[in-house]
């Protein structure tokens, strides 16, 4: 399927909406309506190699995801691949793209595409929605962005670690 395509201007400097993007803790607090069970698969959670398993939340059925960050060109891109669906067998990409624009306006654009490996999976993708239900809610999740970090508030929906180092809050 795809790709898909959703852009969105927003009024925050380019290399801090870059951070945020290349962060996967932070993914769930503009994602959260796609993204279900979300979890860290490392304790490092941005910059190439940070990964993360959910499920893909598109009705009518939730299929369970992982992603992995494979490429940071900072501060205009990141690029993520990652398998899910019956046996991890679907391919995903995502690419954020990020273009200055005058004063502190940035253009975001995320493109997600998937290979299912059958026409099995083709029809699965079709019965959620197909392109235009996937490219609606991408458009959602930037708009999500674009309010929290407008707002300054995208942070506080981070997600921890289980079981995370506990020598760094000194609980023994």
């Amino acid at each position: 399927m795809g790709p898909v395509s959703a852009e969105v201007e927003i009024d925050v400097p380019r290399p801090r909406i870059f951070a945020a993007l290349s962060d996967l803790a932070l993914r769930p607090a503009f994602a959260g309506h796609l993204l279900a069970d979300f979890h860290l698969t490392r304790i490092e959670s941005a910059g190439v190699g940070a990964g993360a398993r959910f499920r893909f939340a598109v009705r009518p059925r939730s299929v369970w995801m992982d992603t992995t960050i494979v490429e940071l060109e900072e501060p205009h891109r990141v690029r993520e691949h990652g398998r899910g669906g019956r046996a991890n067998r679907t391919a995903s990409t995502t690419v954020w793209e990020l273009t200055e624009g005058p004063g502190s306006l940035t253009t975001v654009r995320v493109s997600y595409w998937t290979e299912p490996p059958n026409a099995l999976g083709s029809a699965l993708e079709l019965l959620s929605g197909g392109s235009i239900g996937y490219e609606r809610r991408w458009r959602e999740a930037l708009h999500r962005l674009r309010d929290l970090l407008e707002a300054g508030e995208l942070g506080e929906g981070r997600v921890a670690v289980a079981g995370g180092n506990r020598h760094l809050t000194g609980v023994a």
